[in-house]
């Protein structure tokens, strides 16, 4: 990542009385963590392969990730995105070359079109968390925070607290900071992956999931993968609401100069509800800043 895009800045910030860390992944060139994946995955297709180009499925940010591999390297990516994606993604998405195959989030399965596409076209299909490549690109966040936070004077990361959809980021962090324990967040309702690792088992999102503002983290059901890797090491999950979330992005705003959009704010919403105690070596990862402006004006102005 380091030979294509520069490290992502670090952001220190007293909370408590202590120096917390903040990953600001929503300053990369997409607004988000997810072109690590993508670039990952898609260098590693060989160039054969890359001529018939990628099919992935995505509400936004792994669209313009892997649109934004593709693009650097002249292969041809079609997204299958619901069609209530926010309009800054999808209008991102479409920026970087790539065709939008539309859906209906509610009746349809993405993955079941993304599957059919790619065997029709000859593509690979390139999914947003289940998939090696995807989980260790993503981990290069954690590998760069840690040698940023080694330079601040703050020394080994000791608790990364990451947001979490399908797990590929919080996977591939956990994979990264092998010494540090690692706690995923989720909106409450979506918190599949929190119930998955209480379980021991995976469990999916239930019947009728209230709605949320983290398209961002609207995974139904996460994958034995992710799963894998972050109850092998005892991961824990927490949930945070709607309420919390706002605050969150007002508080990224007003204290950090930050646009944050709401999936990207819920390890910090954690943090600043009481969810997790700070501690020396606290990494807060902010893992996405593509917002609708329209919704987060309301945000900063208190009304929603």
């Amino acid at each position: 990542m380091a030979a294509i895009v520069p490290p992502t800045p670090l952001f220190i910030a007293d909370f408590q009385g202590v120096p917390i860390a903040f990953k600001a992944e929503s300053l990369q060139p997409v607004g988000a963590f997810k072109v690590r994946g993508a670039w990952h995955r898609l260098t590693a297709i060989d160039a054969d392969q890359r001529l018939r180009g990628v099919v992935a499925f995505s509400s936004g940010n792994h669209a313009q990730g892997v649109a934004w591999a593709a693009k650097r390297l002249g292969m041809p990516a079609t997204i299958v995105m619901p069609a209530d994606a926010p309009r800054s993604k999808r209008e991102g998405t479409l920026a970087l070359g790539a065709e939008i195959v539309s859906y209906d989030r509610a009746s349809e399965s993405r993955e079941t079109i993304a599957a059919r596409l790619a065997e029709a076209r000859g593509a690979v299909l390139v999914p947003s968390f289940d998939d090696p490549w995807i989980i260790e690109g993503q981990g290069s966040a954690g590998i760069e925070a840690a040698a940023q936070m080694a330079e601040h004077g703050l020394g080994a990361v000791t608790q990364a607290v990451v947001p979490c959809g399908g797990g590929g980021l919080a996977a591939g962090i956990t994979l990264a900071l092998p010494d540090a324990e690692i706690t995923v967040v989720e909106p409450e309702g979506w918190d599949d992956m929190r119930r998955s690792l209480e379980a021991g088992w995976i469990e999916p999102v239930g019947k009728a999931p209230p709605p949320t503002a983290c398209d961002s983290l609207q995974t139904l059901r996460v994958s034995p993968l992710t799963f894998d890797v972050l109850s092998g090491r005892g991961v824990e999950g927490l949930a945070v609401s709607e309420a919390e979330i706002r605050v969150a992005q007002r508080w990224a705003a007003e204290r950090l100069r930050l646009v944050v959009e709401p999936g990207g704010a819920v390890a910090l919403a954690a943090l600043l509800a009481g969810r997790v105690t700070p501690v020396a070596g606290m990494l807060v990862v902010l893992s996405g800043g593509n917002v609708d402006l329209a919704a987060y004006g309301r945000v900063l102005a208190g009304r929603d």
